[in-house]
């Protein structure tokens, strides 16, 4: 299996969205790359739902499936596509340096809209909780 930060934009969706992906792309940047490629191609509560459940899936392949919390998934696709990952128009790099909020300080983010006790709970590993701090942009 090559390399995922060689691979092409759809070879590495297709790894993600099968759990085909090696363990280097089961990190916070490949989690991101694969929901901003989501976000391209589908509507937002497609990209939100194809992102959660192939995370929650390539966790268990991986044999980490306590590492899958789906609030903190669902609320960074969807602070991803507030911050523009749904624009075309917008590379991948351009995104990341227009957000590097979300790559250098996802906690730091969420927790602007999340208590840690809310984000760490087990109600919050298994469905999505809403915000009990700052709402979500829409």
């Amino acid at each position: 299996m090559a390399d995922p930060k060689s691979m092409s934009d759809d070879e590495f969706l297709a790894a993600f969205l099968d759990s085909s992906m090696p363990p280097a792309g089961f990190d916070h940047l490949g989690h991101m790359r694969a929901a901003w490629l989501l976000l391209q191609r589908r509507p937002l509560e497609d990209a939100v739902a194809e992102t959660c459940n192939a995370i929650a899936r390539l966790a268990t392949r991986l044999g980490v499936p306590g590492k899958y919390n789906r609030t903190l998934s669902e609320a960074l696709v969807r602070l991803m596509a507030h911050g523009g990952a749904t624009d075309r128009a917008l590379s991948w790099e351009d995104f990341l340096a227009s957000n590097a909020a979300l790559t250098g300080d996802a906690r730091g983010v969420l927790a602007r809209h999340y208590r840690d006790e809310t984000l760490s709970s087990p109600a919050a590993r298994e469905c999505f909780m809403p915000p009990d701090r700052q709402p979500l942009p829409s």
